[in-house]
């Protein structure tokens, strides 16, 4: 109780956060992914990048929406943020930054983000931009987190949407193609986070968020995860069909979907608990290494796609 009362007075306090701690609050790592991911979206969009300082310009403002999202994420989790052993030392609930200022700056950059996109870009992207920050905040933050156990399911969406953003900002569309990255992020997520929620159970547990371990078992969360696994493995692949990706793309993907799948059964296989922690620990970091291998291989695809393909040939 002691501990709680402490938390509370921190997060109330009125303390001057320095430049590092609103830093802190645009989730630099989350915000890393969202930038790498709407870069390949831009690169894989059909055509040369026509304009590269407007598309740099383009990135950096979605960047900032992303970094919005995490501060008035930020804002409004602050009660369970420090409850939770993995985000106690987050600026709001450490008492380094005030509830209300982190909302303000939030709004701020979110309002900034998308106007700098329209300008820089199109309305199109500046209208997925603001539906992205909108469907993170309210949607997932404010809604499903706190109601469901399918939060990260459907919330799953905002953090799946940069790539489109990215495509739409240099070619005025969001084709099938754009989705179809979108989809691969959006099948990712579930099995990522649950990897998570099942080594952090207990840290849900005290917060009251309905993570799937917490409402339906490590059990059934596991099954879950494998079935996502088997989903994500051919989803994966098929950018090679709609000439997203090349043959050195294929089989990158192939081979990291398919190790994807084999942790996932190594999971299921695995007693709760001890051993079992581990190996939901090592599922999520490699998770983090699928997406980003399975992007990057894009990225080069693009860039250096025929040498690729021909050092593949037999």
């Amino acid at each position: 109780m002691r501990e709680e009362n402490m938390s509370a007075t921190k997060i109330s306090s009125q303390s001057l956060g320095g430049a590092g701690d609103y830093i802190a609050l645009l989730k630099p790592r989350v915000m890393s992914l969202v930038i790498f991911t709407a870069l390949v979206g831009m690169v894989v969009a059909p055509g040369p990048v026509a304009n590269w300082p407007l598309a740099i310009i383009s990135l950096i403002a979605i960047a900032v929406g992303a970094g919005a999202s995490g501060a008035l994420n930020m804002w409004w989790d602050a009660d369970i943020d420090a409850i939770m052993s993995r985000t106690a030392k987050r600026p709001i609930p450490d008492g380094k930054v005030h509830r209300s200022d982190a909302f303000g700056f939030g709004l701020f950059l979110s309002c900034f983000s998308v106007i700098v996109l329209a300008l820089a870009a199109n309305y199109l992207a500046a209208g997925l931009l603001a539906f992205t920050i909108f469907f993170y905040v309210v949607i997932y933050s404010m809604w499903l987190k706190r109601s469901t156990p399918q939060n990260i399911v459907i919330g799953g969406a905002a953090g799946a949407l940069p790539p489109v953003v990215g495509w739409a900002a240099v070619s005025g569309q969001a084709p099938l193609e754009a989705w179809l990255l979108f989809a691969i992020i959006f099948i990712w997520t579930p099995p990522h986070f649950w990897a998570l929620s099942i080594f952090k159970v207990g840290d849900y547990a005290d917060a009251g968020v309905p993570m799937m371990p917490n409402v339906h078992g490590l059990a059934a969360t596991k099954k879950q995860i494998l079935l996502y696994a088997l989903l994500l493995a051919p989803l994966g692949v098929s950018p090679v069909f709609l000439g997203l990706g090349s043959w050195f793309y294929g089989v990158m993907a192939a081979g990291m979907g398919g190790w994807f799948v084999w942790l996932s059964f190594q999971l299921l296989r695995t007693p709760s608990g001890g051993q079992g922690d581990k190996a939901a620990a090592r599922l999520f970091i490699f998770s983090i290494w699928y997406l980003f291998i399975l992007f990057a291989a894009l990225l080069l695809d693009q860039w250096f796609g025929p040498i690729l393909s021909g050092l593949l040939r037999p």
